[in-house]
């Protein structure tokens, strides 16, 4: 219940981005900070969540965990300028990383082999229906209210499970003095928050003729270099068991294509997530209430489809459903880019996406993991979930950039700002589709047997 929570917290904003554009007067790429902020922070923590399990006890790492996500609530709720809000959102994700693998490490523990596969079905609820429903709640809230009050209210919330945490929370495990290299900390945040900030950076400047006081290339420059010292420190570090994450699981061939197609999954639903508000209220002239319902039909199928999807995956394991939801999703980004100003057909489009994401996300984490042996999957788990958030924070970062220079283009050349918004928006959706393309690939490459077959 408090990963859902978090979860939900994810996407919240997305939806009041036009109207925190208009309020704090910034620009479309600087708002998608608020997001892209959010899962980097989220990326460079996660990786840190096996030491921090490992030396504290399973309660104290819930308290530290709800305890950050509510400071970041507050701060967010009751920050006078962007900079605050992005600092709230920064110290929400804090928590909120630590939430998801410290959830898996709870299940693996105390739910016997023979039911994780219902199990896992219940987690995918939180990790793909929890960010769908976001916009919509949000919505819901903007229509009557400010958008501070998306904080004011999740703000109990987190505190009412926060309190129950700490009066019921029992220990699991045990702690033991595990090793955290900091370099590694270093160059992950480096690595992974360049490359993001430069592609962003890249968007914007470009958008507005240049004029940056640093070349463009710089910031995407340092952040691969970082990436790759990063990779050279683990490979390093695993060979005495100390990386911070250990990259020999890229070594079995059915994880390695699991990360991949899930990256671009990734990259499809926050993609979605991050445009569709701005199709919808700035083209189509929907309210912030419209659009968010607009978005809860596909939230909905999503969670009705993860029991059934948990229970085909037991039965036929994991290609029978990644092949055609790769495609479906697919098919769908592309609908969503000729759909111009025909809301039935890009609800449609949604609903299908939503159908498609939900057929992948359960096979491709519990058939990545299950290729894992065990003693892997600690750092199996801490890669797909930072991978999570660094593929959805590029997502976003890439599209927008798309979207802010192609309708820069257009309004030069005198489209109005409707039209030129439009255009920006379905360029950015035709390149998602084309990237699903690769996820279809790889989708042919994924395994069709269920973990309890392969051990």
């Amino acid at each position: 219940m408090a990963t859902f929570v978090v979860f939900l917290n994810e996407t919240i904003m997305s939806v009041a981005l036009p109207s925190l554009m208009a309020d704090l007067n910034i620009s479309a790429s600087a708002a998608q900070w608020l997001t892209s902020a959010f899962l980097l922070t989220m990326a460079v923590v996660i990786p840190t969540t096996g030491f921090i399990m490992q030396r504290l006890t399973t309660r104290a790492v819930f308290i530290v965990a709800m305890t950050s996500f509510c400071l970041g609530t507050l701060i967010c709720a009751a920050s006078p300028t962007f900079g605050f809000l992005l600092v709230g959102r920064i110290v929400q994700a804090v928590g909120t990383a630590i939430m998801m693998p410290l959830m898996m490490t709870t299940v693996m523990t105390v739910v016997p082999p023979e039911s994780r596969g219902r199990t896992m079905g219940n987690i995918s609820i939180v990790i793909s229906v929890a960010p769908a429903l976001g916009p919509t709640i949000s919505g819901v809230i903007l229509e009557v209210l400010s958008w501070r009050w998306m904080f004011w209210l999740v703000l109990p919330v987190g505190l009412a499970a926060l309190t129950l945490g700490y009066k019921l929370m029992r220990n699991i495990g045990e702690t033991r003095k595990a090793p955290l290299d900091l370099l590694s900390v270093v160059l992950s945040a480096i690595g992974f928050g360049g490359l993001v900030y430069g592609l962003s950076s890249i968007g914007e400047g470009a958008a507005h003729g240049g004029g940056s006081a640093l070349p463009l290339w710089l910031s995407p420059a340092i952040g691969a270099i970082a990436l790759v010292l990063f990779v050279l420190r683990q490979l390093r570090l695993q060979r005495e068991n100390r990386a911070l994450l250990d990259l020999r699981t890229l070594r079995h061939p059915a994880y390695a294509v699991a990360l991949i197609v899930l990256a671009f999954s990734m990259l499809g639903l926050f993609g979605a997530v991050i445009l569709l508000p701005i199709l919808m209220q700035n083209v189509q002239g929907l309210t912030t209430l419209q659009s968010g319902l607009m978005l809860l039909p596909g939230g909905l199928v999503m969670a009705a489809m993860a029991p059934i999807v948990g229970r085909i995956y037991d039965r036929r394991g994991a290609r029978v459903l990644v092949l055609p939801g790769s495609m479906l999703t697919t098919v769908a980004l592309f609908t969503m880019s000729a759909s111009g100003s025909s809301i039935a057909l890009l609800l449609v489009a949604h609903l299908a996406l939503s159908v498609g994401l939900a057929l992948l996300f359960t096979p491709l984490f519990s058939s990545g993991l299950g290729a894992l042996p065990k003693q892997l999957y600690s750092h199996g788990s801490a890669l797909v979930s930072a991978l999570q958030q660094v593929a959805g924070a590029a997502g976003i970062a890439v599209l927008i950039s798309v979207m802010t220079l192609r309708s820069a283009a257009l309004a030069t050349g005198g489209a109005d700002v409707a039209d030129a918004i439009l255009g920006g928006i379905q360029t950015a959706f035709t390149l998602a589709g084309a990237l699903s393309i690769l996820a279809i690939v790889g989708a042919f490459f994924v395994q069709g047997k269920s973990p309890g077959e392969n051990h």
